[in-house]
């Protein structure tokens, strides 16, 4: 009958934790960061691994510098990394910026000198093209790709949750 009650008990404290364990798991063990979070491939080229260590297969190889990356999760000196279009896998952190980056999802996406839709436009950015993030606030986030700076509306790109904001 003890049984019962201790295991009852647990659980109920487990049940009542929960939002505290939830809160809790949005860090990575690792690092203490956020998850999920931005990153970007700090390498010309970079294995994504079926698990966490180099025995594991490769079941992708990124080639573009730059490449903005989503960490879900974290082991060891390997983060789990995704892609916009879902794919990815374990990468070793060496490989990972935390510098951010962004990717064109729209073809012919307008940069604007101002964070306005009637300002001059200092761009138009094809689908692919992968800009650096500089700043993002409500619906636009500022960007440079080669030397052109601007703004761009949020919508656009792959790299930046809804509504996060940073400077």
């Amino acid at each position: 009958m003890k049984k019962r009650t201790l295991l009852g008990a647990l659980c109920a404290a487990i049940l009542a934790a929960g939002p505290a364990l939830a809160q809790a798991s949005d860090r990575g063990p690792v690092t203490n960061l956020p998850l999920p979070r931005y990153v970007s491939l700090k390498a010309s080229e970079g294995n994504a691994r079926r698990g966490p260590d180099q025995s594991h297969r490769i079941d992708w190889v990124y080639r573009r510098r730059d490449l903005p990356l989503r960490v879900t999760a974290e082991f060891e000196h390997w983060r789990r990394v995704e892609d916009a279009d879902g794919q990815g896998g374990w990468m070793h952190y060496a490989l990972l910026s935390g510098v951010r980056t962004a990717i064109v999802e729209t073809d012919m996406a307008p940069v604007y000198t101002r964070p306005d839709t009637s300002a001059l436009e200092a761009a138009l950015l094809e689908r692919g093209v992968i800009t650096g993030l500089r700043e993002c606030a409500g619906a636009w986030c500022r960007v440079e790709v080669a030397r052109t700076r601007g703004w761009i509306e949020r919508r656009h790109l792959w790299g930046v949750d809804p509504d996060e904001e940073f400077n």
